[in-house]
């Protein structure tokens, strides 16, 4: 995971926990795996479009 051992994790939850607060860390982590969900999906639904707009064209030819 972008070469982050179990120490490096640990001092960034630590970092943000200091930053954020207690309260307000399970909010952001909600909010990311929203995102990344989303994101995902934008990228998987492009990828869809991009596989039917070649079939279309192979059709044409």
């Amino acid at each position: 995971m972008f070469g982050l051992g179990f120490q490096e994790i640990l001092l960034l939850l630590l970092i943000a926990l200091l930053l954020f607060g207690a309260s307000r860390l399970p909010e952001i982590g909600r909010a990311l795996g929203k995102t990344i969900k989303e994101f995902k999906k934008a990228v998987k639904e492009e990828d869809n479009d991009d596989n039917t707009e070649k079939k279309d064209k192979n059709k044409l030819v």
